[in-house]
């Protein structure tokens, strides 16, 4: 996590130094791709301020107002970030690609483009590459596609989707100022500032939908819900077991509840052992789960816990 943040702080320094220069250079030679990736790279730097203070912020211990801690915080903060990415930097590189296109004009010495579109290449690689190590060493031996998926942490996945747009749209920058003076076409640079626009949107899209999916209670996956509950059924007074209900509360807490049916006649005693085998065998196998609430059923009724209808045990 150390190394994610350093590359989190170096993508923030190289944004500052990347926009300010392709700032200049866009209005020195005025192209619009140049401008719609000084926009891109102005909002990378505040989305990665925002990033880290949702990382610290969801980092607070728990409160009477907030018993379950502040895991969530940083998902609220990447659906600000997703939400910047579509609106400032896919919405203006969109608008001022759509403009050149209207009343395209005409275009001075590429040089200094090409210049600083290289330098940003290098410095957007090199953040690209750390975060990719990073996710890689966290994901193991899980297929690179279903990791990015089954991540739950926005900085990660946010990280490594902004820097690959990022080297994308350099391409489609370099190649669109290329093409404007090669053929002494004008409109083609408004478009390549168009297709950064769509890109940006697009990826911004894709991130909203994750962020969303976590705000609003996303839950384990089905197999690890179907293993917690054959691990249950496996006990030797369980008869059966209720629905598995989960719920992140963080990158990695998840809170899980389970419903234990009991045969006729357990008593406490061996409830409670059962009770704890569960909870010591989930909490090896997903360490994740650091709450998990099981609420066991048909007891004999005097030997019933403190609550009348149901036993309730945490692990913390």
């Amino acid at each position: 996590m150390v190394q994610l943040n350093v590359a989190v702080y170096g993508a923030i320094a190289a944004n500052v130094a990347i926009a300010v220069t392709k700032s200049v250079v866009a209005s020195i030679t005025g192209s619009a791709a140049m401008l719609a990736e000084a926009i891109h790279s102005g909002v990378d730097t505040f989305n990665g301020v925002l990033l880290l203070v949702g990382r610290r912020r969801s980092r607070r211990p728990a409160t009477p107002e907030h018993p379950f801690g502040h895991g969530k915080e940083l998902y609220f903060w990447g659906l600000i970030v997703a939400v910047l990415i579509f609106g400032l930097g896919g919405g203006l590189s969109i608008y001022e690609g759509a403009q050149r296109i209207r009343h395209p004009l005409p275009l001075h010495d590429p040089t200094w483009n090409y210049v600083v579109l290289a330098a940003a290449g290098l410095f957007e690689g090199a953040s690209f590459s750390v975060a990719l190590r990073q996710f890689l060493r966290e994901a193991g031996n899980t297929p690179f596609w279903m990791a990015l998926h089954r991540s739950k942490d926005p900085t990660i996945y946010t990280v490594l989707a902004e820097d690959a747009a990022a080297l994308i749209g350099l391409v489609v920058a370099g190649i669109g100022i290329y093409l404007s003076h090669r053929f002494d076409m004008p409109v083609l640079d408004g478009a390549a500032s168009l297709v950064i626009g769509l890109l940006l949107a697009g990826v911004a899209v894709l991130l909203i939908h994750e962020s969303r999916g976590l705000l609003i209670g996303e839950g384990l996956r089905p197999e690890t819900a179907q293993a917690i509950r054959s691990i249950a059924l496996a006990q030797a007074h369980v008869r059966d077991v209720g629905r598995v209900l989960s719920m992140y509360v963080g990158p990695d807490e998840v809170l899980v509840t389970v419903d234990l049916d009991f045969d006729d006649g357990t008593s406490a005693v061996d409830a409670a052992a059962d009770i704890a085998s569960v909870e010591r065998q989930v909490r090896e196998r997903y360490p994740m789960i650091r709450r998990l609430f099981i609420e066991a059923g048909a007891v004999a009724p005097e030997q019933r816990w403190s609550r009348p209808d149901t036993t309730q045990t945490q692990s913390r």
